[in-house]
């Protein structure tokens, strides 16, 4: 996009969803949460939070810290549709709050038992949400997708550059 950031600063948060929360209201919160935590520590400086949450229908996946999990949430995922959701925070210099949310659905092709554990064995799946990482090896998983790649890769470029660009900061 053309903008480096002057410092990357993690919120370090509980990011376990919150009981009968769904998933676009899930990615939301965390990124608000994330940029508040952040925008305390770096008071009259512009800071960008984000959230990426991958469900199947109401149930949110995790990110994947183990094989197991992700060879779970991959499980779930296969020959299915899920939606990804990327929540975008941006606070100002002058503590004004702006966000955006975007959407995207993918559809996975079945996967057999040779590409899930080859895809496993990997190891590319670790701390992704939902198990898996478009930008990589699952790319060739995905039969469909509808709205935004970048939101699947972890940051929506398209709601980003419109959230920089409206408050003022020189987003190419």
């Amino acid at each position: 996009m053309g903008v480096v950031p002057d410092r990357v600063d993690p919120a370090d948060l509980d990011e376990s969803p919150l009981p009968r929360e769904l998933p676009r209201d899930h990615a939301r919160r965390l990124a608000r949460a994330k940029a508040e935590a952040v925008a305390a520590r770096h008071p009259g400086a512009f800071v960008l939070a984000a959230d990426t949450v991958v469900a199947r229908g109401r149930r949110i996946l995790p990110k994947a810290e183990d094989r197991e999990t992700a060879r779970r949430c991959l499980t779930l995922l296969s020959g299915e549709g899920h939606r990804v959701y990327g929540g975008v925070v941006l606070i100002g210099p002058d503590g004004h709050v702006s966000e955006r949310l975007a959407e995207t659905r993918v559809v996975f092709k079945s996967l057999d038992a040779g590409e899930l554990a080859g895809y496993l064995d990997g190891g590319e799946w670790h701390g992704k949400a939902g198990g898996y990482a478009i930008q990589g090896r699952a790319e060739v998983f995905v039969r469909q997708l509808v709205g935004s790649h970048s939101n699947v890769v972890g940051l929506p470029l398209f709601e980003t550059r419109a959230l920089l660009r409206g408050r003022g900061y020189p987003a190419p």
